[in-house]
């Protein structure tokens, strides 16, 4: 039986056999794409080539704005990731997420040029090189447009730590421009961390033997619209990638920053205690209540900032909802904290070992929920 379809958009096919996927790891891009998927047929073509959009939820509709532009352009497709966030695992699903023998990752707020994709993917095709690199430090490149030196003299003392740990030599290890072989990719995948905003630095530090690579050198330009996602937990990031590649077999990295905070908390927690002990001259039951609950506070701000950095609660509402979720997981965890603690004080332990136990008991309970019900919903 003959149906008359719907009405849908015309699509140019305007595809051809495909060379080379363009993986862009988004969050609140929206302006940026049609001119970016513009600048990149001016460089590569009519063919060959898909922009594959991995947008992390945005808030300003970037997802929407792919969806639209693929409507007429074949070439652009869009993965919309909810509860997921983070520019590495992001670049993670766009390897897995194409057909294309050769994919790229790069930035879409045009800091990135796409006239150097030609001679990046000719260079991998050729066997030149096994990873082409965009370089903001080799001989040529510029910075001069970026405006910051700030983040130009932490570049260059993380790019010195990189390659002691990569064994690689290059430029600019720490690029969020570069081009390889999806198969290559896509085989490092199982062991890659995901952490973070440094996938190259993953992909150098996973591979059993060092990538031979070439350096492009980069024209690093200002970001045409939008605020960066870049801040100055960009070198705790890049330290937590550090240690995901030295220990992360062992101790899980985002368990290792956990327990970092935690630890700090304690020190934080020993100085409420000691100041309502001490000054105020409370009862030990009413000093630790209130010293547990002054350090779950401080640990749910520093976890926010670090540990749980690419799933960061932003906006005013969701903190204080945040805040009051993680209180309310961990109170079980507070309340047997207290309960434990004051048992073993009143039986006769010191005030600092009583308070140590109770602390350690709450730990893995407040890290299990918070990882599910905080961080994990919101």
């Amino acid at each position: 039986m003959d149906m008359n379809p719907q009405t849908q958009p015309v699509v140019a096919d305007r595809t051809g056999p495909l060379d080379l996927a363009i993986i862009l790891p988004t969050l609140n891009e929206r302006d940026n794409l049609a001119p970016l998927v513009e600048r990149i047929e001016g460089a590569m073509g009519a063919s060959g080539w898909e922009v594959l959009i991995v947008d992390d939820n945005s808030a300003d509709g970037t997802s929407d704005e792919a969806r639209r532009l693929s409507l007429t352009d074949s070439r652009v497709r869009v993965i919309q990731r909810i509860g997921r966030r983070g520019l590495s695992s992001a670049a993670i699903e766009g390897f897995c997420a194409t057909a294309a023998p050769y994919v790229a990752v790069m930035d879409a707020d045009h800091q990135h040029d796409p006239k150097l994709l030609v001679d990046m993917l000719t260079a991998v095709k050729s066997g030149e090189a096994e990873v082409a690199v965009a370089s903001r430090f080799a001989e040529g490149a510029s910075m001069e447009e970026w405006g910051r030196p700030d983040r130009e003299k932490l570049s260059s003392v993380a790019n010195f730590l990189a390659r002691k740990l990569t064994g690689v030599e290059l430029s600019d290890p720490m690029s969020g421009f570069f081009l390889l072989p999806a198969e290559t990719a896509r085989r490092l995948v199982p062991n890659l961390s995901g952490i973070g905003f440094k996938i190259l630095l993953d992909l150098l530090a996973t591979s059993d033997t060092p990538f031979k690579v070439k350096d492009f050198p980069m024209n690093f330009s200002a970001r045409r619209s939008g605020e960066s996602k870049l801040d100055r937990a960009i070198a705790l990031d890049f330290l937590a990638g550090l240690y995901d590649k030295s220990f992360g077999r062992v101790i899980p990295t985002r368990f290792a920053l956990f327990g970092t905070v935690g630890v700090l908390g304690i020190g934080v927690h020993m100085a409420i205690l000691y100041a309502f002990l001490l000054v105020a001259g409370t009862d030990f039951s009413w000093s630790q209540a209130v010293a547990t609950f002054g350090a779950m506070t401080f640990n749910f701000w520093l976890n926010n900032f670090l540990t749980y950095r690419d799933r960061r609660l932003k906006s005013a509402d969701k903190v204080f909802w945040g805040w009051l979720s993680f209180i309310a997981a961990c109170s079980i965890g507070a309340f047997a904290n207290v309960a434990v603690a004051t048992t073993l004080h009143d039986r006769g332990l010191h005030e600092m070992l009583a308070a140590l136990v109770g602390i350690g008991i709450g730990s893995v309970w407040n890290y299990a929920l918070s990882s599910r019900f905080v961080w994990g919903r919101y």
